[in-house]
């Protein structure tokens, strides 16, 4: 008789974790119908890409990613230093991304600090915040 294996529940954390790989996947397939599967759609949904302006609600959110998915060939991203933390219903999930994005016009190379917030709703876990500062591209200076 073939034994049967029960399916071992995920950790809140491997779930979060795993909802942070989809946004990521969704950020490199550049499709805008994946990337919209993987947020909240309300008015408290917020993003700040690299050196950008403040971005409040979905409808904002929405516009910048159709936006940048339009005008980006290729994207992909490698993440270092993910650290993960689940706090009840939110979770916020830290990393470095290493970023190359390809243009009709050339390449683009860039490393930044990004924290991904996230709320669970019906056993989901939804994007609600994304923030991405640029890293500096040489190297710190010692503090004396």
């Amino acid at each position: 008789m073939p034994t049967q294996t029960v399916p071992q529940k995920q950790s809140p954390e491997d779930a979060l974790r795993s909802a942070n790989t989809k946004f990521y996947a969704a950020f490199e397939s550049l499709d805008l119908a994946e990337m919209e599967a993987v947020w909240s759609h309300d008015d408290g949904v917020t993003c700040v890409h690299p050196g950008w302006d403040l971005l409040l609600g979905w409808d904002e959110v929405r516009e910048r990613w159709a936006r940048l998915f339009a005008h980006a060939k290729r994207v992909r991203i490698a993440l270092s230093g993910v650290w993960v933390r689940v706090e009840g219903d939110v979770g916020w999930v830290s990393c470095t991304q290493h970023v190359t994005t390809a243009f009709a016009d050339g390449f683009d190379d860039a490393m930044v600090q990004t924290t991904n917030v996230f709320l669970r709703r019906d056993e989901q876990w939804l994007l609600v915040a994304h923030h991405a500062s640029p890293l500096p591209t040489s190297p710190r200076s010692p503090v004396q």
